[in-house]
């Protein structure tokens, strides 16, 4: 019974957090359950704020003007926190000074899936230098909610990638130019024009989906279903 998960979500999102922790969990009881099964992870973009310029701007600012003033944000942050102390996720709002652009990020997850590819299916023997992705975007949630860093600072991004395992150099090279820009920019929009509007999203082997930071449980029913009919 394989596992094909596609995920949709942003790094500014943190409702994809929350989502994040909770598809590992779901996915270390579907791995105890299932120990044979082969698990794809693939994340794919989703611009929450499409608009933000390229070198971020004020954070809070932006986030009362969306929710009403002060007393709306203080709502939503301690409606997020809740959420989140489940899922062993302590959100540090205030560290937060920059709204960033997350197309850089999204740019280096692309990166990272696509240097992990394996030549051949079923293999992967990774080069020095290759990081894992789920690992990354674990670092890129933390370093944005916890951290409080600019996650749409090339350098802060390279560093991040770095204490992955990644090629640091090599990482800040990539983001510098624009390679994959516009491949990063056309994923979106396939989310888009599917009708995802909101994050995070998960596809399960491609035909059952959901929506939301769904319980562990919840995601786990899904692939449960997802792998009962037609599973190879």
């Amino acid at each position: 019974m394989n596992l094909q998960i596609d995920v949709v979500s942003d790094v500014v999102c943190p409702w994809c957090f929350i989502g994040k922790r909770h598809l590992d969990k779901a996915l270390a009881q579907w791995r105890a359950e299932n120990p044979d099964s082969e698990v794809t992870v693939n994340w794919h973009p989703f611009f929450l704020n499409p608009d933000t310029p390229a070198g971020g701007e004020p954070y809070r600012p932006f986030l009362e003007k969306k929710f009403g003033g002060p007393q709306g944000l203080a709502e939503i942050w301690q409606r997020v926190r809740d959420a989140g102390k489940p899922a062993g996720v302590d959100f540090a709002f205030e560290k937060i000074e920059l709204r960033a652009n997350t197309l850089a990020a999204h740019r280096l997850i692309h990166y990272a899936q696509k240097v992990m590819s394996p030549a051949e299916p079923g293999t992967v023997s990774p080069a020095d230098g290759v990081g894992d992705t789920a690992t990354l975007v674990e670092a890129l949630f933390a370093a944005q909610f916890l951290d409080g860093r600019h996650v749409g600072d090339r350098a802060v991004l390279a560093e991040i990638a770095g204490a992955c395992g990644f090629d640091a150099a090599a990482v800040k090279a990539y983001l510098d130019g624009d390679e994959d820009a516009e491949a990063v920019k056309a994923d979106a929009d396939q989310s888009r024009r599917m009708g995802i509007n909101g994050v995070p999203f998960f596809v399960f082997n491609q035909k059952l989906a959901a929506s939301g930071a769904q319980p562990p449980e919840a995601l786990l029913g899904v692939m449960r279903q997802a792998a009962g009919d037609g599973a190879t």
